[in-house]
């Protein structure tokens, strides 16, 4: 038999070579492969052959493979063995851990963890039933050295891993380990809490052997955290919490500190009963705190030097990283104690706490100062910490750290700050930080809010200082100049991002301070001051004008208490809602001076939606210099003028008059009606070939095509039509108060239960528009028939396709982040038609949608409405692309129910529209 087991093993060990000589063939390395493994399945000298072969004196790739039958006669012939031959293979297995291993910085760790595999794979089966002296014998094996220590930390880290992370056995085997584990675990923290003190003394103590008691050392602090993050709370607080003790001592450690910190951080971030979290309070003392605050300290200082040493400053970097996450979740264990049943005290050394967490927030490293946010968050809304003049003190100096957090720096293509470093081992792109770092700026914002509840006044002290600071700076372009013309910024200008970070700090602090103070403490003059300066300021830059005019909408609730600033603000917002660049108004205005008028439409509305009778008295005004915006050459876009109607119809609210009001909005719309109800637009709505011809869909055009510009002016007036149509049915309202409804003539009667029944001012509007519009839909679903598909002209042959802008978006594939506001808004006139299309059909379902919400009893009393809205949004969807059916889903359908929640009884409509 010996012979036979030699012989075999001298086939196996040549298989084994073969598989692994890099020179082999593919198929003899198959055969290799196939032979082995058949080995494993079928041959009866498994378990002499895997032995021989497991022998230290074989190489490390024959011993493993030798481990690996040894492991696969137990994991599938376990139970098929004899009782005497399992006995012999666990003893044979014990003596591989006793005398089948080099030394502990001598053996690969490959092979340490087979061994450990095959031990796990015994226990699993045998303990404690069989094997009941298992934890005595490990505990033996340990005095033997510190290879065999390491095994045993392996051990004991898999067997957890098995039965309690991955569960990988039979409930009722699992079940009975789990419940012999917990029996025990008061004497295997004993065990392993010993091992790891006697391991760091020695560590500490010798100078030769000091690696090897190291590795140990780490193997136990792995095998700790495998058991910390399930164990009873009751084994990691015990001693007076003397593991934690241990774990925050060993943080000074260069070697041990990654990780023991993972530990540590394990250990505080457990949940449970508040009562049983309470020891860890005790990390608040002198010692722990002391060595905490030592231990990020001095990473901090060395990670500067992250270039030198990239490996080394890495692995500190990560240690860094723990590091603030053990202060975190030490922050989230003091929130829930402090003030809660279990009559918590204020730690004594909070301050030393939140100077270490304040540390982490100022780090060059954006992750570290976002890693942060969730503790600060947590402590300024904390019903009793954020009465301690601790956060309240700090509440001011993380403010003043957020000047420089909110400021977008640090891409990793980039080396202009010291956090460019960081983000090339924390981001694998620039687009990859970018929205990173959106995300990370919106958390700010919510902490600023919280921290400006606490200290509003000393807020708006440093929004004010920055504002002043940044009109009075010289503008910096910095080496990322704008591409398109000379002497602006681009996003990542010095001034940009400084403006950037300022305007976002003025809007936390101001919509907080109304919140936090009493009227006549607010600071009025000071903010006048502000908003003085702002309107006073001049640029041409529109990457600038932008923030300019975002702080012109923060500061604009105290203008209220200064009503004589109202007409300056309607004139810097006016100005910039014409902005050019420069003269030539026929070249194509790039993205960024596209946004700047947007801004200022949407600044003006606003406004008018929130403050509208704050805006009434200036409503001639208002009105003239819209209509004389409208006659003159300023190249409004057909959006920015709808922009406008809509600020006159929201402030057109505050008449609480109905006859004055529907005057009104007759006048304004007196153009759009006209043009929707005329015949040459009937005729154009209700034929789809015409529709086609008239917005040019049926014709080769090349980019430089004369017919174009007829074409493209026929769909701004369906454009424009619609838009301002959407307007006027979104925001035309009668009054909130019932009163006034009535003495306004908006109340039309009541119905049976006494509620009443209100009259909209833009209804007779908009029944006249409602038949070209329910024809325009059709039209537009008639559109994807097969015989109007084929009228499309070899330009527009895929006009009702998905835009490359949205599967772009789907792919989650993002454009550069200066091609964005830098480049001029090119579109071909596929993109263009693309465009409109989709637009269009989308505006159609918002009109109708809004229309339920705006005239309610009016809009679902119309005659037919049903029958009309079935033979209209509901023809020929069998045509309609998926992609196209999303409006009316989501716009139509999904407003429509919010009207039948409240009002029920028109719910038959829509089952009238299905039904059809």
């Amino acid at each position: 038999m010996a012979d036979q087991v030699a012989a075999m093993c001298d086939q196996l060990i040549k298989a084994v070579n073969v598989m692994m000589d890099a020179e082999t063939s593919q198929i003899y390395r198959l055969e290799a492969l196939k032979f082995c493994e058949e080995f494993k399945e079928t041959n009866s000298f498994c378990v002499p052959c895997g032995l021989q072969l497991a022998d230290k004196a074989q190489p490390a790739v024959v011993r493993h493979f030798g481990l690996q039958i040894l492991e696969h006669v137990i994991k599938f012939r376990w139970n098929n063995m004899q009782q005497q031959e399992k006995v012999q293979l666990k003893e044979c297995a014990m003596q591989l851990l006793s005398n089948g291993t080099h030394s502990i910085l001598e053996e690969e760790s490959h092979i340490k963890d087979a061994l450990s595999r095959i031990t796990v794979e015994m226990i699993k089966r045998e303990w404690p039933q069989h094997w009941p002296d298992m934890l005595k014998e490990m505990e033996a094996l340990t005095s033997q050295g510190e290879a065999q220590t390491e095994v045993v930390m392996l051990i004991l880290l898999r067997l957890a891993e098995d039965v309690i992370t991955f569960q990988t056995l039979p409930t009722q085997r699992r079940r009975d380990i789990q419940q012999t584990l917990t029996q025990n675990m008061e004497s295997i923290f004993s065990f392993m809490m010993a091992i790891l003190q006697l391991n760091v003394e020695d560590y500490r103590k010798l100078v030769s052997g000091a690696r090897a008691h190291c590795r140990v050392a780490v193997a136990t602090l792995n095998t700790l955290a495998g058991y910390i993050d399930w164990v009873s709370l009751v084994h990691i607080t015990s001693g007076n919490c003397h593991l934690l003790e241990i774990l925050c001592l060993l943080l000074s450690e260069p070697e041990l500190q990654l990780e023991a910190a993972e530990c540590l951080l394990i250990a505080i971030s457990r949940k449970g009963k508040l009562e049983d979290r309470k020891p860890f309070m005790l990390l608040f003392d002198d010692v722990a705190i002391h060595y905490i605050l030592s231990a990020a300290v001095s990473l901090i200082v060395l990670c500067i030097y992250m270039c030198r040493a990239v490996e080394v400053v890495e692995r500190r970097y990560i240690f860094l990283k723990r590091l603030c996450q053990v202060l975190c979740a030490l922050g989230g264990q003091l929130c829930s104690l402090v003030g809660s049943e279990v009559e918590v005290e204020v730690p004594a050394n909070l301050s030393k706490y939140t100077e270490a967490l304040l540390a982490f927030t100022t780090h060059s490293s954006q992750f570290l100062k976002s890693s942060t946010l969730a503790t600060w968050g947590a402590l300024f809304r904390h019903e009793t910490l954020s009465k301690d003049a601790v956060v309240v003190e700090m509440a001011v100096k993380y403010l003043r750290a957020s000047m420089t957090n909110l400021v977008k720096t640090g891409f990793p293509s980039r080396d202009d700050n010291p956090s460019c470093e960081y983000s090339r081992v924390d981001f694998d792109s620039d687009e990859d930080f970018n929205s990173f770092f959106n995300s990370f700026r919106a958390q700010q914002g919510e902490v600023l809010r919280s921290a400006c509840r606490i200290v509003p006044l000393e807020a708006f002290q440093i929004a004010a200082e920055w504002l002043q600071y940044q009109i009075a700076s010289p503008i910096d372009m910095g080496d990322t100049t704008s591409k398109t013309a000379e002497g602006l910024c681009s996003l990542l200008s010095p001034s940009v991002v400084q403006w950037d970070a300022m305007t976002i700090f003025m809007e936390c602090m101001v919509t907080q301070i109304f919140k936090s103070l009493e009227e006549e403490k607010l600071p009025i003059d000071q903010s006048m001051e502000l908003l003085q300066a702002v309107l006073n300021y001049d640029t041409k830059d529109p990457l600038i004008l932008s923030c300019v005019l975002t702080n012109v909408s923060a500061l604009f609730p105290f203008v209220i208490h200064r009503p004589h600033f109202l007409t300056q603000v309607l004139y810097k917002l006016f100005k910039a809602i014409t902005f050019e660049i420069g003269q030539d108004n026929k070249a194509p205005r790039t993205r960024a001076v596209k946004n700047v008028r947007r801004h200022a439409c949407s600044s003006i509305i606003k406004i008018c939606r929130d403050y509208p009778q704050f805006i009434l008295p200036c409503f001639d005004m208002f009105y003239n210099h819209v209509k004389k915006l409208f006659s003159s050459d300023a190249t409004l876009t057909h959006m920015e003028k709808c922009s406008l109607m809509e600020a006159l119809v929201l402030i057109s609210n505050q008449f609480k008059d109905f006859a004055k009001q529907k005057a009104f909005l007759d006048e304004l719309m007196a153009s759009v009606v006209t043009e929707w109800t005329s015949d040459e637009m009937r005729h154009v709505l209700w034929d789809p070939a015409v529709f086609l011809s008239f917005v040019g869909a049926d014709q080769v055009v090349t980019e430089q095509s004369a017919d174009s510009d007829t074409t493209g002016l026929n769909r701004g007036r369906l454009s424009f039509c619609l838009y301002a149509m959407l307007g006027v049915v979104k925001r035309a309202r009668w009054p909130a108060d019932l009163e006034e409804a009535k003495a306004g003539g908006f109340v039309a009667g009541y119905t049976p239960a006494g509620a009443p029944i209100y009259r909209n001012p833009c209804t007779a509007q908009f029944l006249t528009l409602l038949p070209n519009l329910l024809a325009l839909i059709r039209t537009h679903n008639s559109l994807f028939m097969p015989e109007n598909m084929a009228r499309l002209s070899e330009t527009f042959s895929r006009a009702h396709e998905v835009m490359d802008a949205e599967k772009n978006v789907v792919l989650g594939l993002s454009q550069h982040l200066l091609d964005i506001y830098d480049s001029p808004v090119y579109r071909t006139n596929l993109e263009r038609m693309q465009g409109f299309f989709t637009t269009l059909y989308d505006n159609c379902f918002h009109v109708l949608g809004n229309a339920g919400l705006s005239l309610q009893q009016e809009f679902y009393t119309i005659e037919r409405l049903a029958q009309e809205i079935a033979g209209s949004a509901f023809v020929s969807l069998d045509h309609v692309p998926d992609h196209r059916l999303r409006p009316m889903i989501h716009i139509l359908i999904l407003d429509a129910f919010e009207i039948f929640v409240t009002h029920p009884i028109r719910s038959s409509l829509i089952f009238s529209c299905i039904s059809m």
